[in-house]
């Protein structure tokens, strides 16, 4: 049975608990966004390259990522991270253990994965441009750095908008998977709450209600963001 009673701020409720689990919710989907983005400029941009070697790093990157289960990305860079430090650490006299910090681990093993959705919209929205605009500004004597900033990047960026919603749709709920690494954001306030007050409905109900906000409202962001970038577009 749902316990409205549960949620009030203070110390009777979780109201508090579940609001700092949110913001930290938002914080690590929109660091691990920009990261995966950061990420994903470069492994597009060498997708596109005529050079084979980075083509076959990038396309062997997102087949791997995508085509092994999220969460075992997470364990592997939260395990397989801790123990590549601490390897580095022994190698310069150190023997102590080295635990990284949660948060920063989150954010990378997302903004992973992230990456290699954000790749494929970023190298769809390059080649949906018309390649007769970059050939008309060499011709007139533009530099690459001039053509990127003036030409390429505000139309990937308006082609890009629809794709890169959907990113933040799935880098927000695989959010989720973080509860392993310790961070406490929603889904871990939810077990956590549900473990100590033994009401398992009203909590998941709650960690429901909320992704569902937060996704609506994103969708209605990126909505406004893509009729803004198209205006003046038949």
């Amino acid at each position: 049975m749902f316990k409205f009673e549960k949620l009030v701020f203070g110390d009777l409720g979780w109201g508090d608990e579940f609001l700092y689990a949110t913001l930290m919710t938002i914080l690590v989907s929109v660091c691990s966004m920009g990261l995966g983005i950061f990420i994903a400029i470069f492994a597009a941009w060498a997708k596109l390259s005529l050079n084979r070697f980075s083509s076959f790093i990038s396309n062997l990157y997102t087949t791997v990522v995508r085509g092994v289960p999220e969460l075992l990305v997470i364990y592997l860079i939260f395990f397989g991270g801790s123990a590549a430090v601490m390897k580095i650490a022994k190698a310069f006299g150190y023997n102590g253990y080295i635990e990284l910090n949660a948060f920063t681990i989150s954010v990378v093993a997302i903004g992973i994965i992230s990456a290699t959705y954000s790749t494929e919209v970023l190298r769809a929205a390059y080649l949906s441009i018309n390649q007769g605009q970059i050939e008309a500004a060499k011709a007139v004597g533009l530099r690459k750095v001039q053509i990127f900033i003036k030409i390429i990047s505000p139309q990937v960026l308006r082609h890009a908008i629809p794709g890169l919603g959907n990113v933040w749709q799935v880098t927000l709920k695989d959010t989720s998977l973080i509860s392993v690494t310790g961070l406490v954001e929603i889904m871990r306030q939810t077990r956590i709450a549900s473990n100590v007050e033994h009401s398992p409905l009203t909590f998941l109900v709650t960690a429901a209600f909320l992704y569902l906000f937060l996704t609506t409202f994103s969708g209605k962001f990126f909505n406004y963001m893509e009729k803004k970038s198209r205006r003046g577009f038949v």
